[in-house]
């Protein structure tokens, strides 16, 4: 039977953090998902294959979204979330898709996401608790699934060319209602017992 592997590319400038100092990032995510890691650094290949011994694939493809993630500009510690915490997804926006290969474009864009001095990015991430990584032709989003489609809504709409102003207005409003579904969750428990 043949053993269950898949393939990643990425850039050559993130082959070390990929493999991390003395091997700890590469040798983490082996252990966490009981995956082997063949890592090229001359061209950037990443084949990753399951151990005999884990029955699950999808820890292939969790180890996939992870070495992409650090492939997309994520630090390891932030890509480390979707180790750490199932409910967290990965999702990449292709700039190319918006603007096709101008480089004038695409600098412009990212500069609207990433903001003056990485502002608007850190508000997105801090209304949306996500993490976003600009780099290159694409934008990384990890976090919660709702958290991830609201970011991913902000940032379309810087895309599309929509006042900074009105972004954050809209990340404070999905911010408010989710707190107060949060809130409910919580409450909803609770008025069980008074019956």
């Amino acid at each position: 039977m043949a053993v269950p592997n898949m393939f990643v590319k990425v850039p050559k400038e993130r082959v070390g953090a990929l493999v991390g100092p003395d091997g700890l990032v590469k040798t983490h995510i082996e252990e966490k998902l009981g995956v082997k890691l063949q890592i090229d650094s001359e061209s950037g290949d990443v084949n990753i294959t399951l151990s005999p011994k884990v029955d699950d694939p999808s820890k292939l493809f969790r180890a996939k979204e992870i070495v992409t993630a650090i492939g997309r500009g994520f630090s390891p510690e932030h890509a480390f979330r979707l180790l750490d915490d199932e409910e967290a997804i990965f999702e990449i926006i292709d700039l190319h898709e918006s603007v096709g290969k101008s480089e004038a474009d695409l600098k412009r864009l990212r500069g609207r996401v990433i903001g003056q001095e990485g502002r608007t990015r850190n508000v997105i991430e801090e209304l949306t608790e996500t993490h976003v990584s600009v780099y290159g032709h694409t934008i990384g989003i990890i976090g919660g699934s709702e958290q991830v489609e609201i970011a991913k809504q902000a940032i379309q709409m810087l895309l599309r060319g929509n006042l900074h102003s009105s972004v954050y207005r809209f990340l404070h409003m999905k911010r408010r209602e989710f707190k107060k579904k949060k809130l409910e969750l919580w409450e909803k428990p609770g008025e069980r017992f008074k019956e």
